[in-house]
Parts: C-alpha cells; sequence; structure tokens
C-alpha cells in the first residue's frame, strides 16, 4: 500500500509500506479520508515522545471495512483504544485508561495511523457513519469530539449557564472552531471571542462562527475579562494570558498540548479560585453524541475543511508549520 510516512523532523515521504494483516478482534478499513491533528505536527516538529519515526501518523479517519463482521460498511473510527476493562472503562471515563493507546503512535505501543491506504482497527473502535454525514467530511468527527468533551467539562465547572458567559477561545485551528460552533450553536452562548494570530485563519472561521475575531495582542482581551476560557494552542503564553483574563471564579480548560511546561499565575488562581481543568480526548459517550451533531448538521456546514490528495500530504504539513494555510482543517484523500 501507499502510506505517508514520518521519517523524521519536518520530514514526510510518500512510499510504499506493508500492508495491515488481519488479526483476531480486528477489522481493516481501505481509508477513504484522513485528517491533520495538531498532535500529528508535534510529531513533526519533532516535539512528540510517543511518535517515534518511522511512522505513519493519523488517527482521525474514515473507511470501508474490507473484512469481518463490518465487511463492507463506510465507517469512522474512534482512535482512542482502551483495555475495556479498568475502573476508569468500566465507569464510562475510558480516555483516562491507564493502557489507553492511539493509533499512529509508538508508545506505549506502536499502532500504524491512517495516513495510508489501509489500517487496522480494534473492532470495538468501529461505528457506522450515520445518514446525513458524508464519508470524507467524517474524520471531523474526532476532533469534534475532543471539543465537546472540552465544553461539557467547562460546562460542568461553571456556576453559571454557558449562554451567559463571556468566552475567550484561543486558536483558530479546527479544536478552536469547532468549540466555537458548539457553544454558540448548540450552548447559546453568544459573547465569543476568538483569537489567533492568523487574520486569514481568523476571517475563514468568521464565515462559520458568529464571533469576535482578533489578534491574541488584541485590546478586547483585557484582564480579568472572560468567564471561560479554552485555551486550545497550549503554550507558556497563552497560558499566562488564559489566568491573566480570566475573571475570579472563572474557568481555564486546557486542550493543547504544544508546550509541556512554563511559569504561571498560580498565586492569582489560588486568591480568585479559579477552575484549571486538562482535558483530553472524550468519552465512548462523547463520540457517539458528536456523531449525532454531526449527521443533524447541528453545528452548520463542514465547508471549512480543505481536501488533499495524500500524496501531496507533506505540502499540507509544510503550510500548516509555515502558516500560509488559511483552513482550520486539512483531510487527506487516499
Amino acid at each position: 500500500m501507499k502510506a505517508l510516512v514520518y521519517t523524521g523532523t519536518q520530514e514526510l515521504v510518500y512510499r510504499d509500506e506493508q500492508n495491515p494483516i488481519e488479526v483476531d478482534g480486528e477489522s481493516i478499513l481501505k481509508v477513504h479520508a484522513s485528517g491533520i491533528c495538531g498532535s500529528d505536527m508535534h510529531a513533526y516538529h519533532g516535539h512528540d515522545e510517543r511518535r517515534i519515526p518511522p511512522l505513519i501518523l493519523g488517527h482521525e479517519v474514515s473507511g470501508e471495512v474490507q473484512n469481518g463482521k463490518y465487511k463492507g460498511k463506510d465507517v469512522v473510527l474512534n482512535p482512542l483504544i482502551t483495555c475495556g476493562k479498568c475502573e476508569y472503562c468500566t465507569s464510562g471515563r475510558e480516555h483516562l485508561c491507564s493502557e489507553r493507546m492511539i493509533l499512529g503512535m509508538s508508545k506505549p505501543i506502536e499502532r500504524q495511523g491512517v495516513f495510508a491506504e489501509y489500517v487496522s482497527t480494534p473492532n470495538k473502535n468501529i461505528y457506522e457513519i450515520p445518514d446525513g454525514l458524508d464519508k470524507n467530511d467524517a474524520p471531523i468527527a474526532e476532533p469534534t469530539a475532543v471539543s465537546l468533551h472540552a465544553v461539557l467539562i467547562g460546562e460542568q465547572s461553571l456556576k453559571k449557564p454557558l449562554s451567559d458567559c463571556r468566552t475567550l477561545i484561543q486558536g483558530g485551528g479546527a479544536i478552536g472552531l469547532l468549540c466555537g460552533l458548539i457553544l454558540s450553536k448548540i450552548k447559546g452562548n453568544t459573547n465569543i471571542t476568538l483569537s489567533d494570530p492568523n487574520k486569514l485563519r481568523l476571517d475563514e472561521c468568521s464565515k462559520y462562527l458568529d464571533a469576535k475575531f482578533v489578534a491574541p495582542n488584541h485590546k478586547e482581551i483585557q484582564s480579568n475579562s472572560f468567564d471561560i476560557v479554552f485555551d486550545t494552542v497550549g503554550l507558556e503564553i497563552s497560558r499566562q494570558q488564559a489566568i491573566e483574563v480570566v475573571k475570579p471564579g472563572g474557568s481555564i480548560i486546557h486542550i493543547g498540548l504544544t508546550q509541556p511546561a512554563g511559569t504561571f499565575n498560580f498565586r492569582k488562581m489560588t486568591l480568585q479560585e479559579i477552575t484549571v481543568i486538562g482535558t483530553y480526548c472524550y468519552t465512548n459517550r462523547d463520540f457517539e453524541q458528536t456523531l449525532s451533531i454531526l449527521s443533524k448538521k447541528e453545528i452548520g456546514p463542514l465547508n471549512w475543511i480543505e481536501f488533499r490528495d495524500l500524496k501531496n500530504g507533506g505540502d499540507a504539513f509544510k503550510q500548516i508549520h509555515d502558516g500560509t494555510c488559511v483552513a482550520p482543517k486539512i483531510i487527506l484523500l487516499p
């Protein structure tokens, strides 16, 4: 099969790779479409110790099952693989499983990813694509589930409805835009500010989301002025801004994984009872709810997705790296 292989820092090679082999309890998918995630970019930059080259990256995927009980079905995958037996898996918090792994990752054990013509996955991670969701758009289910989970956690942390909150979203990529769409179209939040240094991307997001779109240093973003902040960037500087601008008693929902450490105003967090929540992935229930949201088009059209050929995937990674990519999400087609 052909695959886009991560071979070293900022190096991707489109080349022949071995087809996956049949394994009990798993199915092989012929890939319809696969999305580029921020975590794939972290690997590309050489900043992800869980993704060691050479490796086929990617975990946002739809495809047609080639064998087993789902043979011939068009499906989308929940790429988060868990043990199914621990206290987290049996209490509806399977995303916190200590044995969790994800497609396109080397550690804790290697699982080849979806930037390829074929991929193998456990049967329990397969979901049929519902009516109303195009198979090429379906990989957006994974980042939508991430965003839904973040919004739901944020909602639980607050002392007033999301609809009454002044909200800041840091980052205009897919997660930032999806958080905004869920907040606006499902939760009724009408006071959203989305910040990003890429004006072209802000302009693109403004076509789909009712919000204020500003640069991170804009005067709109003032101290103690937001009830809730969604940091989809995960840089030291974005965390510093988040704690500066959140109101007393407010919440910071930390989603981004770009920078693992740095200085932070813990004094303000303590004195003003700021809630800071880290969030990773989603539960199975979140994923199922996401498929319903997308099939019913509750967050509007997905025309902000840009499609590229898998063989040209290296160029897409480079444009995202250079900041010349306008689209919040690129999906690759084999």
